[in-house]
Formats: structure tokens, C-alpha cells, sequence
């Protein structure tokens, strides 16, 4: 579908809501139905280059973003959602739609892994705002298995840079997918547990929960 197809197929979608709306004058209720019939619609035709929602943790609510290709955005609750939407936009497309339902895999696949019985996720990723350096470091990191860990040396040494410890724990700090791509499974050398973007108390609840400590 072209561009300017798309863009007329969300108009006409949004002058349905706008019609829908006056017909149910100002019941919240049914508005908030007929924006999430919109969203829906809007997401089963691929009329949006991005789907957000959000999706339960131990942590609180994350924020959980994919394009047609996969899951491209995994959010901590303290993250601005404001401003992960807004560098979707300027990183990917400003045609962000939000549509809960499409992460119900997602939620299970989180669900099994916190509940201790997935050790692998399955679901499609988009690696594409991963770059260079970054994305040799996180491929490494992703082979990194459940209930093991690497150090940073030994990742920077595998993505061919055996001097860059601390360019891969740059790398693995602005991880987009964190969980799904296990940074928390990288230390400093003699296992101290380094740094994580969610926070040093999170990553030793992940790897508790991997049985690692």
C-alpha cells in the first residue's frame, strides 16, 4: 500500500471516529470504545509503521513497541513515554498507532519468563535501531544462554573489539529490547553485577530469577 493510500485510509478511519463520536455525544465510554475499534482496525490493515502498548511486569507497566517486523521498543516504567514515542517517531515513522491487543503474545512470553518457565523468547524482533558496534555487541549478548553470563571484556572481545569494555557497556546500557535481549546477563569482571539500564536491583532479580545467584 502506498503512502498516500495509507494516509486516506487513516483520515477516513479518523472522520468514522469523529462520526462516532457524535452519535454517542460525550459517553466516555463509548468514544473510548470506538478509539479502540479505530486502533484496532488501524493496526489489522498495517495503516500504522509502529504499535504501542503497554505490558505487565514485576517492575510495574512497560511500555512495548514493534513495526510490522517485530518487537523494536521494550520501555521501564520510569522511561518518559512521551519521549520513547518521540524518538520512534523521529528514528522510525510519526505513524504511531496504539493498539494493546497486538502484544498479547508478548505478555505471555514476558508472563512465562517471570513465572520461571520460558528461558528463550520467540517472538519477531526489530533490530533496526540498533547499529555498528551496538548490534555486535547485543548479537553476542542475545547467544549469551539462561542462567549463564559473560563479562564485559569477553563481549567486547567477541564483537571484535577486545579493548572496548567500556564502549560495550555503553552499548548494552541504551539496549532498546532489555529482558528479550539479555544485557542483564553481562558483569564486570570477578562477577561483580556493573551496571543495567533498569537499574542494578533489577538485574539481580533477573538473574535470581535464572538461577544464577
Amino acid at each position: 500500500m502506498s503512502t498516500r493510500a495509507g494516509d486516506e485510509q487513516l483520515d477516513e478511519l479518523e472522520r468514522a471516529l469523529g462520526r462516532r463520536r457524535q452519535e454517542h455525544g460525550p459517553d466516555e465510554d463509548a468514544a473510548a470504545g470506538a478509539a479502540r475499534r479505530l486502533s484496532a482496525r488501524v493496526a489489522a490493515e498495517g495503516l500504522a509503521d509502529i504499535s504501542f502498548g503497554p505490558v505487565d511486569s514485576p517492575f510495574g507497566t512497560m511500555l512495548a513497541a514493534a513495526t510490522n517486523k517485530g518487537l523494536v521498543r521494550l520501555a521501564f516504567p520510569e522511561e518518559d513515554v512521551d519521549g520513547v514515542l518521540a524518538g520512534l517517531s523521529r528514528r522510525i515513522s510519526p505513524r504511531i498507532i496504539e493498539a494493546p491487543a497486538s502484544f498479547d503474545p508478548l505478555r505471555r512470553e514476558l508472563d512465562e519468563y517471570f513465572e520461571g518457565r520460558r528461558q528463550a523468547f520467540k517472538l519477531p524482533q526489530d533490530w533496526q535501531l540498533i547499529r555498528a558496534f551496538q548490534r555486535r555487541v547485543l548479537g553476542v549478548t542475545y547467544a549469551i544462554p539462561y542462567g549463564a553470563v559473560s563479562s564485559y571484556g569477553e563481549v567486547a572481545a567477541d564483537a571484535g573489539s577486545p579493548r572496548g569494555s567500556r564502549a560495550a557497556g555503553n552499548a548494552l546500557g541504551s539496549n532498546p529490547i532489555p529482558i528479550v535481549i539479555p544485557c542483564h546477563r553481562v558483569l564486570r569482571s570477578g562477577g561483580v553485577l556493573g551496571g543495567y539500564g533498569g537499574g542494578p536491583e533489577r538485574k539481580r532479580y533477573l538473574l535470581n530469577l535464572e538461577g544464577f545467584f
